[in-house]
């Protein structure tokens, strides 16, 4: 049985907000989600400051050096942008001390609608004012950090695809789906994997192997391993070898959420599973919708340390949605 979590050490209600923003992320009309905030806090008389990212290839650096300063005013670290960008600040602030905020601007947004956090800002900025913190699972791969999912395979080819059909048809949910049919109607390659968990070790073919972390994620696809999260693990999922139009289906099972009634997938629970690809020493991997290349073995296990999350209060969380 696991024990419940220990009580994380609240920030002081006026504790200064050190805000880390992807203005990159997501699709924005009007005015600039930085200026809606700005505008917002300096109505409730709320100390914040802004760290814009320069280079998504830099947001690693950028946010270990904004957790130092948070740590040294004994602040709140608050990350703005999509999943990639909370899981990228999320890296820098586990074991650190300080508390994590998030105000979602991407695409899908899991992590905060798991969690209740609102997508507009008008909502999100007011709730994150009242929030208390309360510690959240994350998953590891090699030690980084993810919120939502970790993969290899197929999925990493169809986020490749996405980025370059938003360059073309811009940022939307239909553009995200449209890429990744087509990507499953393309040629499938399958990978070999040695994976070994606490339970058993096991050759396998497989074109995809991912690993969930998000509720909500799981939960819309029709998987029962969500249920497996609350009690301090991971959920594995593999594809069985099959055709490009039997994939196609597969698809269609997921977004009508029915994928935990197919033999074609296999779904699991663990805590920590290591995963050699046949003939690999590095791997490219997609966590929380960047891609990666990895050394290779992976251990993919729940992090000894929660993250600790600023969570709005009951009356101010958005429904699940």
């Amino acid at each position: 049985m696991t024990a419940p979590p220990k009580p994380m050490p609240a920030p002081a209600p006026d504790a200064p907000l050190f805000i880390v923003i992807n203005e990159g992320s997501g699709k924005h009309d009007g005015e600039s989600p930085r200026d809606t905030i700005a505008a917002l806090l300096a109505a409730a008389g709320r100390r914040h400051e802004f760290i814009v990212i320069p280079d998504p290839k830099r947001i690693a650096e950028v946010a270990e050096a904004v957790v130092a300063r948070a740590r040294k005013a004994d602040g709140i670290v608050v990350a703005v942008g999509g999943d990639g960008t909370l899981s990228a600040v999320a890296q820098a602030v586990i074991g650190s001390g300080c508390a994590f905020a998030v105000l979602p601007q991407g695409t899908f947004n899991y992590f905060a609608r798991t969690h209740g956090i609102p997508q507009e800002l008008a909502e999100s900025v007011p709730a994150l004012l009242r929030a208390t913190v309360e510690p959240v699972q994350v998953g590891r791969v090699n030690g980084r950090v993810f919120l939502v999912n970790a993969s290899i395979g197929l999925y990493p080819e169809i986020l490749q695809a996405r980025e370059s059909s938003k360059q073309l048809l811009g940022r939307s949910r239909w553009v995200a789906i449209y890429s990744g049919l087509r990507t499953l109607m393309g040629e499938g390659r399958n990978l070999y994997l040695e994976i070994e968990s606490e339970s058993e070790r096991r050759k396998v073919r497989t074109p995809s192997l991912f690993v969930g972390n998000n509720r909500l994620q799981l939960e819309r696809v029709g998987l029962p391993e969500e249920a497996a999260l609350a009690g301090g693990r991971l959920a594995g999922i593999m594809v069985r070898p099959i055709g490009q139009l039997a994939m196609f289906g597969l698809a269609l099972r997921g977004a009508l959420g029915q994928l935990g009634e197919t033999d074609k997938v296999r779904h699991f629970a663990f805590k920590r599973l290591s995963v050699s690809p046949s003939g690999k020493r590095r791997t490219k991997m997609a966590i929380d919708g960047e891609i990666v290349w990895l050394r290779t073995p992976l251990v993919i296990d729940v992090s000894p340390d929660p993250l600790p999350l600023m969570m709005p209060q009951p009356q101010d969380r958005a429904a699940i949605e």
